[in-house]
């Protein structure tokens, strides 16, 4: 068995937002399962835990040496990686580091990796294996070169982690949509009647959940706008469509 646990489900600003008095902000810090950390995830075995992006500022004490097998990539913007900044110090081992083509990364990161083993830059659809499971490369649309992952169990069970991303290109929507999706975990950014960029707003990614078809939907890298939006319009998910949360976990 394979688990998928939500490490982290806010935007870039984090939900508090810092000097926001909004109710989503108000909620967040009277009730702390509302509070959402920088957007990351975790995959976890018998074998071991796999990080999805690493914004988190915690990692050296999060994961004990070396049950942390890799760290899978979404991409190199800030709040998916500055994780990294400090973790990369630690000695006597290599953690394996996979995400996009990238030439530029994050900071100094390529140049002074430390115990960070960065592996060549995944191409669209380029497939690595893990003990139980694989995980597929699927690029997305952002500011910065960007892969999302489908993360398929060798028992047969699709997972597509679709973040940073605005909308799906027709070759990527053709893909997903013709696998049978256990769970499709997509990003929201911004309310509807937006100007959406970079980022879905809410009608986009219930669109793209739609024509997935997945078993369950969720909505991740969610901004504080959206958490205030759908707590005025809470039927504006439909029934089989949730919303992330940190520490929520999915079994495949």
């Amino acid at each position: 068995m394979t688990t998928f646990t939500f490490l982290g489900t806010g935007s870039s600003s984090q939900v508090p937002v810092y000097n926001c008095d909004c109710p989503a902000c108000q909620r967040a810090r009277s009730d702390e399962s509302w509070v959402r950390r920088p957007c990351s995830a975790m995959l976890e075995n018998t074998h071991g835990k796999w990080l999805i992006d690493s914004g988190l500022m915690d990692l050296t004490t999060r994961f004990a040496p070396h049950e942390l097998k890799g760290i899978l990539q979404t991409h190199y913007h800030a709040d998916h990686a500055q994780g990294l900044l400090h973790l990369r110090w630690g000695v006597g081992l290599k953690i394996p580091v996979y995400g996009p083509i990238d030439e530029v990364g994050f900071a100094d990161l390529y140049k002074n990796s430390g115990i960070l083993d960065f592996q060549p830059g995944f191409s669209p659809f380029d497939t690595q294996r893990f003990p139980d499971f694989s995980v597929m490369a699927i690029p997305l649309q952002h500011s910065k070169p960007t892969v999302g992952y489908l993360i398929s169990t060798f028992a047969g069970e699709n997972l597509a982690y679709l973040t940073d991303t605005c909308g799906l290109a027709d070759d990527v929507m053709q893909f997903l949509s013709a696998l049978p999706l256990k769970y499709a975990i997509v990003d929201c950014s911004y309310p509807p009647a937006t100007q959406p960029r970079n980022h879905n707003d809410l009608t986009q990614a219930l669109a793209i959940l739609a024509q997935l078809s997945p078993e369950q939907g969720f909505l991740t890298h969610i901004d504080h706008r959206v958490d205030a939006y759908l707590m005025e319009y809470p039927e504006a998910l439909p029934p089989d469509v949730y919303l992330a949360k940190d520490g929520m976990q999915l079994v495949l």
